[in-house]
């Protein structure tokens, strides 16, 4: 997300010079800083270990995860990112003929791995605010339903349901529909806001929580991705687990970064602020912007895709003209409000 000088060039006021043109990856929600030193120093340590091949099915990785989160390993299954461990969910839970249910928009992860699987999807749409509209999610889901998804912060409008709201919404969806809980952006969320995951999944044996290190955590690069829930549900997921399919990078990874915990939430702490300064300043200028709990911010408007574009700033468009931008990146952020001034 940190600006990045394109080939293209526009001349220097009266000087015939020509400058580079600023250029933001904005699209893909992504952490605008680089790993820690202490993570890149873990990681170079274990390239020069590549020569071997990782565990043949994860036990490691599963066991870190695990003792942070507060389950049993056997609980965690873990994946090529939130998006390869969704796509196990989907593999393990879904019967032929039956359908999954998600709010429209959403990450775009879920529709293309549907119709990857020859899933029916039924897409219910946002309420006005941009919010997920539980009611109606839960009246879409029937006697074919085996797959119901709810975002927590939601992709791609940041906005959150209440604890409250998913509660009454889990109670309400038959046990034998699995519900994933995607908590991609959970460490964006403030702490008043979160809920409590591990009293849900006991409660709800149907429930499990997805969860990536590819945001908060800025690697995204590396594709690590678990889930947690009920042993009866994951290990249903793990048998769908690629043998050999996870890194010793990831291994090496994920234990530097919950030992440097501190640093990574003074980070989050960074692109919060950023979000929340950039959020009032896009308000003030009329742009519509839901409140966000994610990493990104919703600029909803027809013409807000195309400005950013002629702009040079690559964000996630969307097809009545609105966009998603990745935060945190304070020249990025004066980029769009420039864009966005002359419309």
């Amino acid at each position: 997300m940190t600006g990045e000088i394109a080939e293209a060039t526009t001349p220097s006021a009266g000087s015939g010079v020509t400058r580079p043109v600023p250029h933001f990856e904005l699209g893909l929600s992504e952490n605008p800083f680089p790993p820690l030193p202490s993570v890149l120093a873990a990681l170079y340590e274990q390239m020069a270990r590549a020569n071997r091949y990782p565990e043949f099915l994860p036990q490691r990785l599963p066991r870190i995860i695990a003792d942070r989160v507060g389950v049993d390993p056997e609980q965690v299954a873990v994946g090529s990112g939130a998006t390869g461990v969704a796509m196990q969910i989907m593999q393990a839970v879904l019967r032929s003929g039956e359908t999954m249910v998600f709010a429209n928009p959403t990450f775009d992860g879920y529709p293309i791995m549907a119709d990857m699987l020859g899933v029916e999807a039924v897409a219910v749409p946002l309420d006005h605010g941009g919010r997920q509209d539980l009611c109606a999610m839960g009246e879409a889901v029937d006697d074919r339903t085996g797959l119901v998804v709810v975002c927590r912060p939601h992709n791609p409008t940041g906005t959150l349901v209440s604890a409250a709201d998913l509660e009454v919404f889990l109670s309400s969806i038959p046990p034998q529909v699995v519900v994933i809980l995607d908590e991609a952006y959970v460490e964006f969320i403030d702490a008043a806001d979160a809920v409590d995951v591990l009293g849900l999944i006991r409660r709800y044996p149907n429930m499990l929580v997805l969860r990536t290190f590819s945001k908060a955590f800025g690697l995204a690069g590396l594709r690590i991705g678990y889930v947690f829930g009920g042993r009866e549900l994951v290990a249903r997921v793990r048998r769908r687990q690629l043998p050999f399919g996870m890194s010793c990078a990831a291994v090496a990874a994920v234990t530097a970064s919950y030992a440097a915990e501190d640093e990574l939430r003074d980070r989050v702490a960074r692109i919060t602020a950023e979000r929340e300064l950039l959020w009032v300043a896009l308000r003030q200028n009329g742009v519509h912007v839901p409140r966000s709990h994610a990493n990104f911010l919703y600029l909803n408007g027809s013409r807000i895709a195309p400005a950013l574009q002629c702009a040079g700033i690559v964000a996630k468009p969307y097809a009545d003209g609105s966009a998603r931008i990745a935060v945190g990146d304070p020249a990025a952020g004066r980029a769009v409000l420039r864009a966005l001034q002359a419309i």
